[in-house]
């Protein structure tokens, strides 16, 4: 299924992480320093799962809506609002819509990214 066609279907939707890690591209994140793939998105949320090679780096950037984000394996520290956020395993980081970040890992992470897309009144 494209990670763009991923909607709910049902009233119930349950995700593995360990089995969705598996859909990562090991290749992509070898080449690039990060790799992603959407779980869901349906209307405005979006759940990513994420994964950051070591010594990757991901820019500063922000989204319109509130974001939280998951560490689910490995390390990441997060820079924003002149700020660094060490997160380890199990660690939860949200961030109000706006809000500017960036975030690089030592040892390589995977993520599980929640963002709420918001739209214009």
């Amino acid at each position: 299924m494209s990670s763009l066609d991923r909607t709910l279907e049902g009233d119930v939707l349950v995700h593995h992480l360990p089995r969705d890690e598996q859909t990562i591209d090991a290749a992509l994140v070898a080449k690039h320093g990060r790799s992603a793939r959407t779980l869901v998105k349906e209307g405005a949320l979006r759940l990513t799962l994420m994964a950051l090679a070591p010594g990757g780096v991901t820019p500063a950037h922000d989204t319109n809506g509130p974001v939280s984000i998951h560490v689910v394996e490995g390390d990441v520290v997060f820079t924003a609002v002149g700020r660094e956020y060490t997160l380890a395993v199990g660690d939860v980081i949200v961030f109000a819509a706006g809000v500017e970040h960036a975030l690089r890992s030592v040892h390589g992470c995977t993520l599980l990214l929640t963002v709420v897309h918001m739209t214009a009144a």
